[in-house]
């Protein structure tokens, strides 16, 4: 059995997907051979296996950042709360250098480059595991190597723009 074409267009489509509220990230690494900060913005974020701990992200085929993020040994993936909209906007747009004009930097525990944004609502220091063509994307497979989370309420991308979630509070403490 083979698939059918679809039934619909493209902007459809992504419309339909909007409807879909998703997390927002920042995703962290540097270039190889020169260590230059590189940084983008994604929802296309999920966790995939507790044991051992992966998670997913993927990235346009024409992102000129992609063959940075296919040799990255690492990166780290911010998921960005509610008051970090500006974050979110500065890392989706523009060229790579601007993105981090004024950022305040750091390292992870295994010495990735990541922000020193100590309002995320949760990092994941990842190893760049595999790689897998889908389309017009790149799907990216990272094993956690470490993590941390906060309690901050997330900002979230819906409807193609980006939106708040109405809790404040988390439903358990674990």
């Amino acid at each position: 059995m083979t698939a059918i074409p679809a039934d619909f267009d493209a902007r459809f489509f992504r419309s339909a997907l909007g409807r879909f509220a998703t997390g927002v990230t920042v995703i962290t690494t540097e270039t190889a051979p020169d260590a230059r900060p590189l940084g983008l913005t994604i929802s296309s974020f999920n966790s995939v296996s507790l044991d051992p701990p992966m998670i997913l992200w993927s990235l346009t085929k024409s992102a000129s950042s992609l063959r940075h993020y296919l040799h990255a040994r690492r990166y780290v993936v911010h998921v960005l709360s509610s008051t970090q909209l500006q974050l979110a906007k500065r890392f989706a747009y523009g060229p790579q250098a601007q993105r981090f004009d004024g950022v305040a930097l750091s390292r992870a525990p295994g010495g990735t480059l990541m922000l020193d944004e100590p309002e995320c609502a949760a990092w994941f220091e990842c190893y760049n595991l595999t790689q897998h063509e889908a389309g017009d994307h790149i799907i990216f497979i990272g094993q956690v190597e470490r993590c941390h989370r906060n309690f901050s309420q997330p900002l979230v991308y819906h409807a193609g723009d980006f939106d708040l979630t109405p809790s404040t509070e988390p439903l358990s403490s674990t």
